[in-house]
């Protein structure tokens, strides 16, 4: 028992300076965000932009100021856009399609990278997140009860003075750097500890059988733990190494990639959103559902580039057929 304190205390210790460390980062880019988001709202200039993007937006039941949610989260992270939708205060319907969205289409420059990094095409990751955001969006516009928005936004941060209006976004910023630091600190620990005492690999063996239905390969399982419990971000560093030691091939790691690309982070990133009243289960379910679609098609479009790389090979470089020499007679 005392090992085992020792241990855990040991996790704590490890785990404590990485991750205030990345809470004051997270601080640092969560805290301006969110005050220029305020100040866009009390000018007005959240107006301006929604007449622009109405059109697009409507086409799937969000508000034109949806855009600025969508920006901040493809560029920055999730932790901002729960800063920005605390300060636009969206409905329940709307803020739950645009989390899903940003749950896919997010920190577009550090998770491209690692995604191009580990054997993929930045374009094609670039593409593949940002089309799917919409569809997904769309599907669930379809889908959830209640009424799509009709394209207009309440902004409730215009009237009155400034001061008013900055003491009124100090408490919600105030609960989300809290959330920040309780959530990112625990993430890690645990983390720490399921690596300390050897239970994340152990985790993954049940999963091999879902590997094959998921279409990915069972040498896949721990790094498809990695990528859906602490996300790309976080998992990047054993996600690079496990690439480098050659555990997948290149093709094998694609196939990853684009599911990763869709479905990751189901720990903390939906939870993050909790505090707002949005479903836990809308947030996680079409993601993976979707991956899982993409993953076959993906490997549809392999076989396809396979088979018609063979008939190329066919056309341009002809079987030679061999004939047995005639016997002759004496």
């Amino acid at each position: 028992m005392k090992d085992f304190n020792n241990r855990l205390l040991m996790c704590v210790k490890q785990a404590w300076p990485v991750g205030l460390k990345t809470s004051i980062w997270l601080i640092k880019l969560t805290l301006p965000v969110s005050f220029a988001v305020l100040l866009l709202d009390y000018f007005g200039l959240l107006i301006i932009m929604a007449e622009y993007t109405s059109p697009v937006f409507q086409i799937i039941g969000l508000p034109g100021v949806a855009a600025l949610v969508l920006i901040t989260s493809i560029f920055t992270n999730i932790y901002s856009v729960v800063a920005v939708l605390t300060t636009l205060a969206l409905p329940v319907r709307d803020g739950t399609i645009l989390a899903v969205m940003c749950l896919i289409s997010h920190g577009f420059l550090i998770e491209t990278a690692i995604l191009k990094k580990t054997g993929s095409s930045a374009t094609r990751m670039l593409l593949l997140r940002l089309v799917s955001s919409f569809i997904i969006g769309g599907l669930l516009n379809f889908i959830l009860p209640g009424s799509p928005s009709d394209g207009t936004y309440s902004y409730q941060t215009q009237n009155g003075d400034l001061t008013q209006a900055i003491i009124a976004w100090l408490p919600q910023i105030g609960a989300t750097l809290l959330k920040i630091v309780i959530l990112v600190n625990a993430l890690l620990i645990v983390q720490r500890c399921l690596e300390e005492f050897g239970i994340l690999k152990y985790l993954t063996k049940p999963l091999s059988p879902f590997m094959k239905l998921m279409g990915l390969p069972k040498e896949s399982s721990f790094l498809w733990m990695i990528g859906n419990t602490i996300g790309l971000a976080y998992g990047s560093a054993v996600m690079l190494q496990k690439v480098e030691e050659g555990q997948l091939k290149q093709k094998e790691c694609d196939l990853l990639n684009h599911h990763l690309a869709i479905s990751h982070s189901q720990l903390e990133d939906p939870l993050l959103f909790l505090s707002l009243g949005y479903s836990i289960p809308v947030l996680i379910i079409p993601r993976v559902l979707f991956a899982i679609v993409v993953v076959w098609l993906r490997r549809i479009e392999n076989y396809l580039k396979e088979k018609h790389l063979q008939r190329k090979l066919i056309e341009t470089h002809p079987p030679v057929l061999q004939t047995s020499p005639l016997k002759v007679k004496k």
